[in-house]
């Protein structure tokens, strides 16, 4: 994922981004919004009122509310009283009414965000995922999720009733003295410039915070992922301190960040005090000249604090809005990641798939390598076993990779039954196949949902069946807890050759008519892999087998033998016909015996 430069993508562009995405939501955002915009003006009533009662209190029968047909001033003091009890209910309704449609827009908002990010990057590319740590990932869907929902939760009220604050007030300062109206609002220029001043100086700094929560993230994820080695090489001490790295850089950037939202409310107060100072001191000395009525002048007062004070937390509330646009950059960028294996057919496999496999003339190199390969074309009769052998690196899993569309092809074609496996879903290509590698990957939870993980609805029966065929039963069985036994966190509770005849039973329970073995015996004891190819025997008849393999003793029976260098297939042929060949393969079947 690339982060969008701060300089080239304003936190304004962000909330425009971020409001297309949620025009769905049209309805509760102009709800809340409303219920804000009503409860601010609610808000600064009272100050109106109170300067209303002092022109009563003074003024009696010739004050303003006399005008309107309240002659005396008990009358008048009493409808003062019941405005001030209707105003102060509607405020506390319409404080209620915006923080639930706030905070319920947030949650909803957060988790739609969340789960979108989430099914995107389910259908992104590999090579996504190998080019990118997960760590940054789960930051994105998760933290950065979070701050955004924190900015929603109190800071977009807090934004829409500063501006109402001014737009309220100021009108109200116009209608009763444009002079000091004029002096009050003098700071704001300064105030507001002084806003969008932190928010181009912070702009850049919060993107560096996203940054740096993304690194510890990873940080701690690859490092509890690996605590094993960790613990083998008695590297706690050096991992601590890299993590303490990670985290110092992460305070660094933060602290970067507060010094500039720090530095700006000092300013601010002064130039506050600056416009409350003139009000004081103007509307004062015209009350005592009799050109301003003394009631006004108390509103005025009061309306001043009303107006100036709540800008103080204006770069409180920057700072919320900077974070929470630093993040919205990074998960709206997530979302515009493209996908490129595109998923764009509803066309099914012909049903029953046989089985039957053929590369022709396939080509494809990664992009960020050149690595890859080069003119492949074998075919696999349904019902046979193609064994691919060769160096690391030679092109073996990628042929696997693009067999299930992990990555196309950028020239030539694989066929699964004569069909391109471009014209059909995902889903109908993947179901056909069944995939062990030799990294076996188990989900937390018992050994029953790791084996029904692509068969949910399988019955006990069928999964002892599939655990059988795999020969993990017996160890299955032995444990007190049988299916129900916990694996841990990928497994971690039970050794690598139970988690390799897991994934093998697995593969079975879901009854492919391909079977692809990517190095499934390679890091296994010899009684794990006597049991594996035990069970391949079995379950090789009537399937379409595809293995990759170290240890040539494994493959011996393959139908066909594929010996893959340097992204091309250099020879092929049965077991007996290589070793007469005397070409590669057999010269490394002679190793791999001691024969040479």
């Amino acid at each position: 994922m690339t982060e969008s430069s701060p300089h080239t993508t304003s936190s304004f562009a962000a909330l425009g981004r971020l409001l297309r995405y949620a025009r769905g939501y049209r309805r509760q955002i102009i709800a809340a919004t409303t219920c804000s915009i009503i409860n601010k003006l609610f808000d600064i009533a009272p100050e109106i009122l109170i300067g209303i009662a002092i022109d009563v209190v003074v003024n009696k029968e010739e004050s303003f509310v006399a005008g309107l047909g309240f002659e005396t001033a008990q009358e008048q003091i009493t409808i003062l009283a019941v405005l001030t009890f209707f105003i102060w209910a509607g405020e506390s309704i319409f404080e209620y009414l915006f923080q639930i449609l706030w905070r319920n827009l947030a949650q909803r908002l957060q988790s739609d965000l969340r789960q979108d990010a989430y099914e995107h990057a389910q259908k992104l590319d590999m090579s996504f995922f190998e080019a990118r740590s997960s760590g940054q990932l789960v930051a994105t869907m998760n933290d950065d999720v979070n701050q955004l929902e924190r900015f929603l939760d109190g800071g977009a009220n807090a934004m829409i009733q500063v501006v109402v604050t001014v737009v309220a007030v100021g009108a109200v300062f116009f209608v009763l003295s444009p002079l000091i109206a004029l002096l009050a609002f003098t700071p704001i220029p300064l105030i507001i410039w002084g806003a969008f001043y932190f928010q181009r100086k912070a702009g850049p700094l919060y993107a560096d915070v996203r940054e740096k929560v993304g690194d510890l993230s990873s940080r701690l994820a690859n490092n509890l992922g690996g605590i094993a080695t960790i613990k083998s090489f008695t590297s706690e001490q050096r991992e601590a301190e890299r993590l303490k790295a990670s985290s110092e850089a992460y305070v660094d950037a933060n602290r970067k960040a507060i010094r500039i939202s720090s530095a700006f409310i000092p300013v601010i107060r002064m130039a506050i005090l600056a416009g409350f100072l003139a009000t004081f001191t103007v509307g004062g000395m015209m009350a005592l000249e009799g050109s301003l009525n003394v009631g006004a002048y108390g509103v005025l007062v009061f309306l001043t604090q009303r107006l100036l004070w709540p800008l103080t937390g204006l770069a409180e509330v920057i700072d919320l809005f900077e974070r929470a646009m630093a993040s919205t950059r990074r998960i709206l960028d997530l979302l515009a990641e493209p996908v490129h294996v595109r998923d764009n057919s509803e066309d099914t496999l012909e049903q029953p798939v046989k089985g039957e496999v053929t590369f022709e003339g396939v080509n494809f190199h990664y992009p960020s390598s050149g690595a890859g390969i080069d003119d492949i074309s074998v075919q696999v009769p349904a019902g046979n076993t193609l064994a691919l052998v060769g160096a690391t690196g030679s092109g073996k899993s990628t042929l696997i990779k693009l067999l299930l569309r992990f990555y196309d092809p950028t020239g030539g074609q694989i066929r699964i039954d004569r069909q391109p496996i471009q014209s059909v879903s995902l889903k109908s290509l993947r179901q056909a196949i069944g995939l062990v590698s030799q990294d076996v990957y188990l989900f937390e939870g018992s050994i029953r949902d790791n084996l029904a993980y692509g068969y949910p609805e399988a019955s006990d029966e069928k999964i002892i069946e599939a655990a059988k065929t795999a020969e993990a039963w017996s160890f299955i069985e032995a444990l007190p807890e049988g299916l129900a036994t916990a694996v841990g966190e990928r497994g971690v509770r039970l050794s690598g050759g139970q988690r390799q005849r897991l994934s093998l039973a697995r593969a079975l329970l879901k009854d492919p008519p391909i079977l692809v073995l990517d190095e499934a015996t390679s890091a296994v004891d010899n009684e794990t892999e006597a049991a594996i190819q035990r069970s391949l025997k079995r379950i090789g008849h009537n399937r379409t087998v595809i293995m990759i393999a170290h240890r040539l003793s494994t493959i011996v029976d393959a139908d066909t033998i594929a010996v893959v260098d340097g992204g091309r297939i250099v020879e092929s042929g049965r077991h007996e016909d290589l070793l007469a060949t005397g070409g590669a393969y057999a010269a490394q079947w002679r190793v791999q015996t001691g024969q040479a």
